[in-house]
This record gives C-alpha cells, structure tokens and sequence, in this order.
C-alpha cells in the first residue's frame, strides 16, 4: 500500500496526491470558513475544471477536521475539502471527523474515538497476511530522524547522515545520493506563494498600557523595518518567543543532558526514511531557517517546545524511557484512552506543562537523541496587527506595526503560576531588540472598496486590535477623498458620501483601566464619521456587555445593517461573546425588521455569504 506521509498541504499537488492509494488529510478551518494559510495553493489546483470526475478514482481517503464552534463556518474546510475528494472520484473509507476547540476537554475528545475507529477501517480494509499482527501501540518505533553528534561513535548503522552540501546543480544530497525535488511537489517554504512574509523588525516600544493594579499586564508594541510592507486590517504578525534560561537549564538538569547541551549536532535518517523522503519531512520546520553550529541548547531555546501541555502520545513515549514500574503503569495510564478524564484533569485543567511533567516523573531519562522527536516543536504566536493608514509607514521605504498584547499570567486550580511561552518573552524585551517576524493574511478580506459602506465593529477587550487597523485605514480612506474633494463647507466627522459611518462597539472591564486607544477615539471623531459605544462590565454593580449596548442601540443598528446594507466585523475572545452578538443581532432583526425569527436567522446567514458579517476570534 502506497501511503502519503505527513505535509503540510501547499506542498502537496493535485498531480502527487492521485498517485497514492491511501491518504489522510488533518485540516483547520480559518477566517471565514477558509482553508489555512499552508493548504490554499493545494485547494486552489484541486478546484481546477480540467481534473475529470474520476481523477482520484485510485485514492482511498479520509479527513478530519479542527475546528471552533463559536464560528459560524464550523469545520468548513474540512468538509469543502471531503466534497470535493468525492467530486474527484476518490473513496472515503473511514467516516470524517471533527473537533470542536471549545469542547472543555480539548480536541482529543473527538480525536481519540475517531483515531481508534480509523485503524479499524484502515485493518478492515487492508487485512494483514496471515499470521500477521497488527503493532501493538505499546511498541515504540523509531523516528525518521534522530539527533547525532559528531563526537558520536557509530554503533548503530541504521541511521544515514544528512549531509549540508549540495550537488552540483543545487540539489541536496544524503550520504553522497542527490535528493530529486518535484517542482508539483514542493511549492513553497513560507514566501510569497503561502501568502507569509518574514522580515526583519526592530522594537522601538513596549509599554503597558493598564495600570499597575490592574489584574492584567497588556503591552503595546511598536515594531519597525526599514523594508516597504503591504498589509491590511485584519492581518497578522507573527512572533517567534524563545525559552528561558531558567526553563532551558531545569530541562537539561531533568534529563541528564548537560554534558551534551554544547556539542554540535544534526540531525540523522534512520532506516525509516526512504533517501526521496528525506526533503518532504524534515524533523523541525523552524531549524531550516537556522543559521550557524547546531546545539541541544539551541535547539531548546529556539526550537522545541518545553512548556506545552502535553498529549496523549507524549505519555506512551515516554513511559519507554524510566525503568521504575509504579511511574511507567502511571504514565501508561494517562495514555490509555480509557483515562482521558484521568488525563485532563492532569494536564488541560491545571495547565501542567511538558516541563512540570518530566520533573515528577523524575524516573524518566529521555535520551537526547530523541529531543526533537519526544518533544513539540516550538512554533510562533500571531497576533492581529492593530495599527492601519498612516500609521503604517514610518517613511518612504520604511514599514510601522503596532501590536496590542495581553501578557498571559495567571494562577491554576493547583495553585501554580502560569505564564504564555511568547507573552512572557514578550514582557521582557528591551526596546532596540531586533528580531525576525512573519506577516501573514487575516480572514475579514477588508477592501478599499468597501470605504462608503457602514460599518459595525464589535472589538472587546484585545479585539480592539484589528479594529483600530480598520479605523485607521478608513481614517485614510476618509483623508484620501478630501484631498481630491472640491466641496466647500464639507464636515469631515460626518462624511457626507466620503465615506460610511464607523460604529464600534467596544467592551471592557473598567473605563480607567482598560479602556485602550481612548484619547485616540476622541481626536478621530472630529475628522471622520466615528461612533464609540462602550460596555464596562465592572463598573458597576450589574455587568454590561457589549451585546447589552447593541440592544440598546436597536434602531441605530437595524438602520446601518437593513436600510443601509452595511457591514459587521466581530473580533476578540473565542468563547461566549461572538455567540452573544449574533443572538442580540438576530433578535434586534427580528424586533426591527419586522421578521420572524427563521427569517432574521436566514438574513443574518445571508450576511455571511455576502461577506458583509465576519468574525475573527482567537
């Protein structure tokens, strides 16, 4: 059987996808039902007219999806994309999947059943020779890659050295065998073609911008490149944290590596790995972007994540490594399907960290070659680029963003202090740190196009970040027509057909404390058409929220949305509030519009398909 190993789907074509029998999609949903970033190139060449009904006729498939149910589109990527396998011909032998994100106990609620009803499928339809057993999943198989140092002496012949050098028509090359590389296969490493620009920033401020008693630390950041960047509202920025000190050293401590922490490593195949696999699945994404000698320190302070909560499949791996029975039952424990309860309330509730994990199991030694396989990679935090039109040139070649960031910090049921990988690198970062960031497309697809609409934006909290993009570019939408208006007398705050009127609707706990941007929203609302509407939740013995202030502003709503067809952007918080809003907007259609409750419903889903109601939440 011809099986696909693991990629990311930009990587894969239409083309190499029908050559293989069986295959396996893993898919998230983003923005407004869209596919991720890494799969849009792959769905765009599935989605050509010319591939005829039968193009996959060979393939055997199945897919799952991960998705958050506070979205409207739950799961659409996954299921455009199993629509569209079975419109290509191929043949789905085990029943799609889904996770919910905010299912309480995560997303392995669903992956595990469905996981155990895959291999099942997968046996039944693919029998095993007689006298054949499936491996059992108490057997520990070796990785494609391990770590090596070059102070190693070889014992073990399985493993094949993945050499730096390139042939001599820039091919990579593996024990002396040049490494082919299909141009339909390898489509893009994170440039342009993916739609993620990395570029150099500098921090020119981190500020907190709540009070020093308030509950929480949020930061504003100025970052700068000297490179001409395009972006939009609704775009994300990217941060690589790195891993402290302190963590880094408990970690090498823990695990008996710190005679190995400084030695140069690299990475080696094992027998697993066919020679043409050796480009398609690379151990760490992150450490091909890595520059200069390769250590175990390197690798846990850029690399490899120690602060993760762990999975299943961490559990069973490492009960392989501790000799002790009572510590080896207990972490097979955790890894049984049977426990996940067990499981959750150990790690997912308390947030109990890789880290915290390994220093109680204080029996388990993970050989160091294995770090990079028993340990998740360590991967970059987005973040919704708050600033838009002027302020996002700082000159003629020169690039301005600015971030608004709430530093995660905070005491679990165990009573331990939890802190954000990424938040906390970012809380201790001086001005002037220089460092390499991704700018990456939102899902609101905002266009100037759009400049003489209405718009609803409802932003609280941090959701306020992309919101004030959006604000901002409209702001220049608004400056850009008046300087080429020959209008005399014309009002900018009331935009008089330059440009709709700007309605937010923010919420957030105190008006003293976190009530962000506010002296910006007073000096805008003298030069363009901008309403602020607030909801300080705590100000007061009954708690408002922002879908309260929307009821209350019912006939101002219905007007911008009906009469005047506008538009709705919801961003912030993944949990309770977008559910809210849609609610209190159906029911202001409903009271409003003179419908009923189907039919304000359907006008709301009408909304979505037009475009005109998105939501990104985090």
């Amino acid at each position: 059987m011809a099986a696909m190993k693991g990629q990311d789907h930009d990587r894969i074509a239409a083309a190499f996808l029908a050559r293989f029998e069986f295959v396996i999609i893993v898919v998230s949903t983003t923005g407004q039902g869209d596919l991720p970033i890494n799969a849009r190139l792959f769905w765009k060449k599935l989605l050509r007219r010319k591939l005829p009904p039968d193009y996959l006729g060979n393939v055997n498939f199945t897919t799952f999806g991960l998705g958050d149910s506070s979205y409207p589109q739950f799961n659409w990527a996954a299921r455009k994309l199993h629509k569209r396998l079975l419109q290509l011909g191929a043949h789905e032998i085990c029943k799609r999947g889904e996770a919910d994100e905010q299912h309480e106990e995560g997303q392995d609620v669903s992956w595990i059943p469905w996981s155990a009803t895959l291999r099942q499928c997968i046996l039944d339809e693919y029998p095993l020779k007689h006298g054949i057993e499936p491996i059992p999943e108490t057997v520990l198989l070796k990785p494609n890659w391990l770590l090596s140092s070059s102070l190693d002496v070889k014992t073990d012949q399985s493993c094949t050295k993945v050499s730096e050098s390139q042939s001599a028509d820039g091919r990579p090359y593996a024990n002396g065998i040049s490494v082919d590389r299909e141009p339909s296969l390898v489509l893009g490493n994170g440039g342009s073609e993916s739609g993620i620009r990395r570029i150099s920033v500098t921090l020119e401020e981190n500020r907190r911008v709540t009070p020093l008693g308030h509950w929480q630390d949020v930061r504003h950041l100025h970052l700068s490149s000297p490179s001409r960047v395009d972006y939009d509202p609704g775009d994300v920025l990217t941060i690589y944290p790195l891993n402290s000190d302190e963590d880094i050293n408990n970690i090498l401590t823990s695990m008996d590596w710190k005679d190995n922490a400084e030695q140069t490593l690299h990475f080696e195949a094992t027998d697993r790995m066919q020679i043409s696999d050796l480009h398609q699945s690379f151990p760490l994404t992150t450490t091909q972007q890595h520059h200069g000698r390769l250590t175990l320190r390197k690798l846990l302070t850029h690399h490899l994540d120690i602060r993760a909560i762990p999975r299943r499949s961490f559990f069973s791996t490492i009960a392989h490594f501790t000799n002790d029975s009572f510590q080896k039952e207990r972490l097979l424990e955790f890894a049984d399907p049977k426990y996940i309860d067990e499981l959750y309330d150990y790690t997912t509730r308390p947030r109990r960290s890789i880290l915290e994990v390994l220093q109680e199991f204080d029996t388990v030694k993970i050989p160091w070659q294995w770090a990079a396989h028993v340990l998740p990679e360590l991967r970059g935090r987005q973040f919704s680029i708050a600033s838009g039109g002027p302020r996002k040139q700082i000159s003629a070649q020169g690039t301005s963003f600015e971030l608004l960031v709430a530093i995660i910090k905070y005491k679990t049921v165990i009573r331990r202090l939890r802190e954000g990988v990424c938040t906390r690198y970012i809380a201790g970062l001086p001005t002037g740190t220089e460092m390499t960031v991704a700018v990456q497309r939102g899902g609101l697809h905002i266009h100037a196009s759009e400049a003489q609409r209405p718009v609803i934006m409802i932003g609280p909290g941090t959701g306020i970040a992309p919101m004030r993009s959006l604000i901002w570019e409209r702001y220049h939408w608004h400056q850009l027509h008046l300087g080429t208006s020959h209008e005399e007398g014309h009002d900018p705050a009331t935009g008089s057909g330059v440009i709709g009127e700007t309605v937010l609707f923010y919420g957030c706990r105190n008006k003293d404390a976190d009530f962000f941007y506010r002296k910006e929203w007073e000096t805008l609302k003298a030069q363009m058409p901008l309403r602020i509407f607030t909801a300080f939740s705590r100000d007061q013995a009954a708690k408002i929220y922002v879908q309260d202030i929307l009821r209350q502003e019912s006939e101002l709503v219905s007007d911008l949305l009906l009469s005047k067809r506008g538009l709705v952007y919801v961003c912030g918080s993944s949990g309770k509030m977008p559910q809210a809003v849609r609610t209190t907007l159906t029911d202001i259609f409903e009271r409003c519009g003179e419908m009923g409750h189907a039919e304000a419903e359907q006008y709301l889903q009408n909304m979505e398909k037009e475009g005109r109601y998105k939501q990104e939440t985090w």
